[in-house]
């Protein structure tokens, strides 16, 4: 084995080797490097002995344990650790070198196998997503279902959770014990079931339905702008608003606009902004198969109604196609789910007496579907008709949707001398004409009766707003399409275009239920003739022969 004494002689060789002797220099020197050689090897063997030696007392050395740090127990100099590993629970020692600041409730730790903490560890990404049931004091949360029987418990909140500001039907991830919740996911179900975005929507943006209106700004805006009166008469806001009707004639923008010019209307009067929170629900999103969670979701709305009115805010609860949730309740033996919905429906809304920031407003197309229990009087106190408009409302309203900034028909704005307003009002008084028109050109259903009469509809008849503006939509994609083709002409829509549009957009709504149904579709589009026997569209072809019928 090379060592220093071996290097030694050779250096004593060296120094004593005669000048005239270059052999045994030669020899010397070749022995020098022998001995360097070897030795080099010998500490390369030594330091792979030592890396074996470390490798091998890592691999049979036993696992450190993951374990979650919940408390310092009541000592000075924080020597002793409450710890949980798995189900089990332990007072432990801390290596001095552990930063003590960073151990706080929900951080996981390094257990040796002497149950000393030796470290920290990152959580992990995983984990089970449970919903809280209730927050409690203390900083902690029960979890659990929320139908009778089911099973609770309760779980403690990181110290990253301590401050977030949780509720109910929140969720939160556990970590591997399932005792500590150490992340929160704030409801999402909030964004799927309604939205809160309510767009600028002036009560001229409405066109027609002038007594809705009026009766629905008497109902909700009064008692916000004055309350002292209403006080005085001892007289309470509405709870609830029914706005009922046919399909497209405006309820749910009759909705915005509400929310919209009261949150304008009561900022005057207090003297400074206040914010809405409109929350549009449509009734079949929240329809669940699972039992107890539409019910659930009932809850949620009204739970969150109350937080914002109690934060200063508007709270508008909009529910679309009320009639899809709160059906009429039915017995026997077939569980319907408005069995249990409805009921829930009209405590939360019971609940809503002491709050006077709340408007709550259903629609429905039909009514006479929504179970009798919420439309009762202290519930639903108000029900509006959303009719069908009349000749001077759908003036309004084509004139809102055929407005001053489209492009009309150079031809029609030359000969007007390029008067807008003169052109539109032409382009919209001729639309009105053809669509109220009497002749056989605008007959559209025949309806037969037991009797053996014989009822027909006309094209204004089936009017809505919703039909207006596809109309004009219609117009558009006309005068864009012939724009594209001829690229030199000036755009802008043609009389021709509206007029055009309206054959059309009637011809594809010809489209009808089988006689059997025949009576609930009239209801649905607010005609409501008793023993129909069968509709019937009028045909071009039989609009040519004058409506006879061929045989």
């Amino acid at each position: 084995m090379p060592d220093s004494d071996a290097l030694d002689l050779v250096e004593h060789l060296e120094k004593n080797i005669p000048a005239d002797s270059p052999k045994l220099s030669n020899v010397v020197a070749e022995l020098r490097r022998t001995i360097e050689q070897e030795k080099e090897a010998y500490q390369e063997s030594q330091e792979k002995l030592q890396q074996y030696a470390e490798a091998y007392e890592k691999l049979t050395a036993p696992a450190l344990r993951i374990g979650v740090f919940l408390r310092w127990l009541e000592d000075e100099n924080k020597s002793l650790a409450n710890i949980l590993v798995g189900d089990s629970e332990y007072l432990s020692e801390v290596d001095p070198a552990v930063d003590k600041s960073a151990l706080k409730m929900g951080t996981r730790v390094r257990i040796n196998e002497a149950y000393a903490v030796i470290g920290t560890v990152d959580h992990s990404q995983t984990g089970p997503l449970v919903r809280i049931a209730e927050v409690l004091e203390g900083g902690r949360i029960r979890l659990g279902s929320e139908t009778p029987g089911g099973e609770s418990r309760i779980v403690l909140l990181s110290s990253d959770l301590q401050n977030e500001t949780l509720r109910a039907g929140d969720e939160v991830r556990l970590d591997s014990t399932g005792r500590i919740a150490i992340e929160y996911f704030k409801k999402s179900e909030e964004r799927d079931y309604f939205f809160e975005d309510v767009p600028e929507t002036p009560w001229s943006a409405v066109g027609g339905q002038e007594e809705a209106i009026r009766t629905i700004r008497e109902a909700i805006e009064l008692p916000l702008l004055h309350p002292d009166l209403y006080s005085q008469f001892e007289k309470r806001p509405p709870k609830g608003i029914l706005l009922y009707g046919p399909p497209g004639c405006g309820k749910t923008l009759i909705g915005k606009a509400t929310a919209y010019n009261l949150t304008k209307e009561y900022s005057k009067q207090v003297g400074h902004e206040v914010s809405e929170y409109f929350m549009m629900i449509s009734g079949p999103k929240i329809l669940n198969m699972w039992l107890g969670e539409t019910e659930r979701m009932v809850r949620e709305i009204f739970q969150t109604a109350r937080e914002k009115a109690k934060e200063g805010r508007l709270v508008f609860i909009f529910m679309d196609e009320a009639e899809a949730i709160l059906r009429t309740r039915s017995s026997g033996r077939w569980m319907n789910i408005s069995n249990t919905v409805v009921p829930q429906f009209c405590a939360e809304l019971d609940g809503l007496v002491s709050l006077n920031k709340v408007v709550l407003i259903l629609t429905s197309n039909r009514p006479d579907y929504i179970d009798p229990a919420v439309l009762r009087p202290e519930r639903i106190d108000r029900k509006i008709k959303v009719s069908r408009p009349d000749k001077a409302s759908a003036t309004q309203i084509l004139s809102i949707y055929l407005n001053e900034n489209l492009p009309l028909d150079p031809e029609l704005m030359e000969r007007f001398q390029n008067d807008k307003d003169c052109v539109r009002q032409e382009m919209v008084q001729a639309a009105i004409e053809k669509l109220w028109s009497r002749d056989k050109e605008a007959r559209f259903l025949e309806i037969q009766l037991r009797s053996g009469k014989t009822e027909t509809l006309y094209r204004s008849d089936l009017m809505s707003g919703a039909l207006l503006k596809s109309v004009v939509e219609r117009a558009k994609d006309y005068a864009i399409r012939r724009a594209i083709e001829n690229k030199d002409s000036v755009p802008g829509i043609r009389l021709e275009d509206l007029l055009q549009a309206i054959d059309k957009e009637y011809a594809e709504n010809e489209i009808f239920p089988k006689s059997d149904s025949a009576e609930d579709w009239l209801k649905l589009l607010d005609h409501d003739p008793e023993y129909v026997v069968n509709v019937r569209p009028i045909s071009t072809e039989r609009r040519d022969r004058g409506g006879q019928k061929v045989i």
